[in-house]
């Protein structure tokens, strides 16, 4: 089983139940069979709004096509999902992040729970093992299990990491880790930040403190905001993409525990209603399992026909 049939699994599983269902005996796309289409996209997490763009355009293309095989109603599917994951100008390079940037500076966000201090572990041990000079910063100040934890993940990793005590200013150890960075000739700088979904104001204002103490040693910093979502909380996570998104400019997104979800098509939906691309998708609990979001894989996996019981 490749890397991205594992992740949308569940999720693909799901789906096919209820098309399958649908169009049994079906010799044409009608009104029920579009219907079914509509439920189980929404089944999948991928949102109403998104759904409904995705219907409409299959009832647009039936409706000019008449007769519509089973194979052929995937395919349209397919390429459907696939144009509203292609937000981003050109082909897509291999790597997700211009490493030409020295150092290149991520600040991470996103809410406690969905990974994000194991995304930014598991990016430092992507660069280290392409041999790049690392630094971490533990600006998530506000709990001592978060710097705790990417203590351990720098230590694994083998990257160096800046730190300051428990409620200490966030923009203070952001400073600080970019200086040591440029200090060391650093190639990537993953900088943490509070994973708290507080007040929007005091939020935007966190963030923004964050960004020009960093832009007094790099001007361009942060050249990435890279904001951490759990595929498995669904609906909950596309609300938490539109808060940070009102906070922040969001230039990427790396989605967690997508292994584990029914919900996968949710993906789907954030980047069309956000046009923000994945970037990376987390697939399990070792260092290794932070891979380079392939949308047209993704979408392969998610409307492959083996193991369709039509």
């Amino acid at each position: 089983m490749g890397l991205f049939d594992r992740g949308v699994r569940k999720t693909k599983e799901g789906f096919f139940q209820r098309l399958s269902r649908a169009v049994v005996g079906k010799s044409k796309v009608d009104d029920e069979v579009l219907d079914a289409i509509e439920e189980a996209l929404v089944a999948s997490d991928m949102g109403v709004d998104t759904t409904l763009k995705v219907v409409d355009a299959l009832e647009e293309r039936v409706g000019k096509d008449k007769y519509m095989s089973f194979d052929e109603l995937v395919d349209m599917l397919r390429d459907e999902i696939g144009k509203m994951l292609d937000v981003e100008d050109g082909q897509a390079p291999e790597e997700p992040f211009d490493l030409s940037r020295k150092p290149l500076v991520v600040m991470v966000v996103g809410v406690n729970g969905v990974g994000k201090t194991t995304t930014i572990g598991k990016l430092a041990a992507r660069y280290k093992a392409m041999g790049k000079k690392v630094v971490i910063g533990a600006a998530d100040t506000f709990r001592a299990a978060a710097v705790d934890q990417l203590c351990i993940w720098a230590e694994r990793a083998g990257v160096d990491i800046v730190k300051q005590g428990m409620g200490s200013d966030p923009a203070s150890v952001a400073f600080d880790t970019v200086k040591s960075a440029v200090a060391k000739e650093a190639d990537v700088v993953l900088i943490d930040t509070a994973g708290r979904l507080h007040n929007r104001i005091d939020l935007m204002n966190e963030l923004t403190k964050i960004r020009n103490v960093m832009r007094k040693v790099i001007p361009d910093a942060p050249h990435e905001v890279l904001l951490v979502l759990d595929a498995s909380t669904g609906q909950n996570a596309y609300q938490q993409a539109k808060e940070f998104s009102r906070a922040t400019d969001i230039t990427s997104l790396a989605i967690t525990k997508l292994d584990g979800t029914a919900k996968g098509g949710v993906v789907i939906g954030i980047v069309d209603q956000l046009k923000v691309p994945v970037k990376f998708i987390g697939i399990g609990e070792g260092i290794d399992d932070l891979k380079v979001f392939d949308k047209k894989e993704f979408v392969g996996s998610l409307f492959s026909r083996e193991d369709i019981e039509k």
